[in-house]
């Protein structure tokens, strides 16, 4: 007579039995799944989409317009710039300080034969092309120096970064072992040396008290002082050329500075004086001008930002938004059009596409991956009882509403003094309608300018320096100190030429604190 309840055990014991089995056997395929995507990764099965940098819907929405709307950039069509030819990478090597240089390394260079280090067929990994990318980030996009031309070079010595002139002038920060990493030496020809220099690298590694780099971060290379440097090295024929650079660079079709008054007169120390006082760190990038300096921004970090620029001047939707940032910062805008002024018509009138240069879309997306990639350097600031004082001060003040965590930005538009938002940027754009009282010049007076500045994330602010959009402060400590809104105050960082005494004013959030209040305050910042 059969037992039905052991019958029913037995059959319960096989249904485990059975769910066990498949359960493994699913297991082994999860993992033999995993295996052959990982070997499909190693063997060549990355293959990432790549979005297209210049299509031409995308890149009229790109940018926020400026304060003077009627002057936003008309970029070239998509049709333009593919004709564009690409750019070509060659291998770099470091360049040293002249006193660390090693024994018979410049007659090694001579003796190297040119090298093509871009091939897209050789990126099988993600690994490959964050490699890759990081080539892009470090690759020269002018050979020699900006604002000598080819016939000035004949007259000098071609490695001027060698000369004690040039040491001397710019003073530029050196790594533990010897090398100005904002600089490379490249061969295009076996036995000529070229210096390339405003590589993403340029304004963009950061050389710290220890002598380690760090790339990616606010760079400290002394760049406006090295533009001084360039162009009071200039030949007097070349005096007119320079001048039409200079326009390129910093012209404002609404706005005549100071610095443009007579400008057809001005000689090379008129070009110079106004930026030869800055410090690395800050920049007289184009599209503002030696009366709109701007702080070098950190990168590290940059995929979580809205909006790029201190003035919020592009969106940041993707890895495709960054891209095309790095496009148009390569060159791109000068051949954009703003309310009639073209800057590379300076040089003239008609665009020849042959005449310019750019990065391949499959360069611009691998160079995304390198950025996405950049980590901060270890922290060296202990979250101690002070700066656990010191966020309690942080969320007491209210400064999360502006710096909000984990970014410690809102990632919002703040309009500038004299800026009135239209109603259809409320709709399109995140604005935080506060306006802190900061200087309106970049934001208002500069192609740069879009009547905003955007909250800037106070994550790394402890390995950072100049503080405020134009890098007014050197450290923190002087950006908390009351005597800043005064006018006799002497600022510790840039300033206009010229200017010994000057009220830093605006972002007075946190002036009124005590000392012990803003010493546990700057703690806690320095933790982040």
């Amino acid at each position: 007579m059969l037992d039905f309840p052991n019958c029913s055990a037995i059959h319960r014991k096989r249904e485990t039995n059975a769910r066990t089995y498949w359960t493994a056997i699913c297991l082994l395929l999860l993992l033999f799944a995993a295996a052959s995507c990982l070997r499909a990764q190693t063997a060549g099965g990355y293959q990432p989409a790549i979005p297209t940098v210049w299509d031409d819907a995308v890149m009229k929405d790109l940018e926020v317009p400026l304060a003077r709307s009627e002057y936003s950039p008309r970029h070239v069509p998509a049709s333009f710039y593919y004709q564009i030819p690409v750019r070509q990478i060659y291998k770099s090597y470091p360049v040293y300080h002249p006193d660390r240089e090693p024994k018979g390394y410049i007659e090694w260079l001579r003796s190297r034969d040119p090298e093509i280090d871009w091939n897209a067929a050789n990126l099988k990994t993600k690994e490959d092309w964050i490699r890759a990318g990081e080539t892009v980030f470090d690759a020269p996009l002018v050979y020699g120096s900006i604002f000598l031309t080819k016939e000035r070079l004949a007259d000098v010595e071609d490695l001027y970064v060698r000369t004690p002139s040039f040491v001397s002038a710019v003073q530029p920060p050196v790594s533990a072992d010897g090398i100005l990493p904002f600089l490379r030496y490249v061969v295009r020809k076996k036995g000529a040396i070229d210096v390339g220099v405003l590589a993403c690298a340029m304004c963009h590694t950061r050389v710290m008290p220890d002598g380690s780099v760090v790339k990616g971060a606010q760079g400290n290379f002394p760049f406006d002082k090295a533009m001084a440097f360039a162009i009071r090295s200039g030949a007097a024929d070349t005096i007119a050329l320079n001048r039409k650079l200079a326009r390129l660079l910093w012209f404002t079709p609404w706005f005549e500075p100071d610095y443009f008054a007579g400008f057809d007169q001005k000689n090379y120390e008129d070009l110079a004086r106004p930026l030869a006082d800055h410090p690395g760190g800050v920049v007289t990038r184009h599209r503002s001008g030696p009366w709109a300096p701007i702080q070098v921004p950190d990168l590290i970090g940059v995929a979580a930002r809205k909006y790029l620029d201190h003035s919020g001047l592009q969106q940041n939707r993707g890895s495709g938004d960054l891209m095309r940032y790095a496009a148009l910062n390569q060159g791109g805008d000068d051949l954009s059009n703003f309310g009639g002024y073209v800057p590379a018509s300076e040089f003239g009138p008609e665009l020849d596409p042959k005449q310019s240069a750019r990065y391949s879309d499959e360069q611009l997306f691998a160079l995304a991956q390198y950025l996405d990639s950049l980590r901060p350097p270890p922290n060296p600031n202990p979250f101690d009882a002070t700066a656990a004082a010191g966020r309690t001060v942080f969320e007491r003040e209210g400064c999360a509403g502006c710096h909000t965590p984990p970014l410690y930005s809102n990632n919002k538009l703040t309009p500038a003094v004299g800026f009135q938002i239209p109603q259809e940027h409320r709709k399109k754009y995140e604005i935080l309608d506060v306006a802190v009282g900061t200087d309106p010049a970049l934001a208002m007076q500069t192609r740069r300018g879009t009547g905003y500045y955007k909250v800037p994330s106070l994550r790394g602010v402890w390995y950072r320096e100049y503080f405020g959009h134009s890098g007014w402060s050197k450290t923190l400590e002087d950006w908390f100190d009351p005597a800043r809104l005064r006018d006799n105050y002497v600022p510790t960082g840039a300033r206009p030429y010229g200017v010994k005494t000057q009220a830093v004013k605006g972002h007075e959030f946190g002036l009124r604190l005590s000392a012990s209040e803003r010493k546990t305050l700057i703690a806690f910042l320095k933790t982040l």
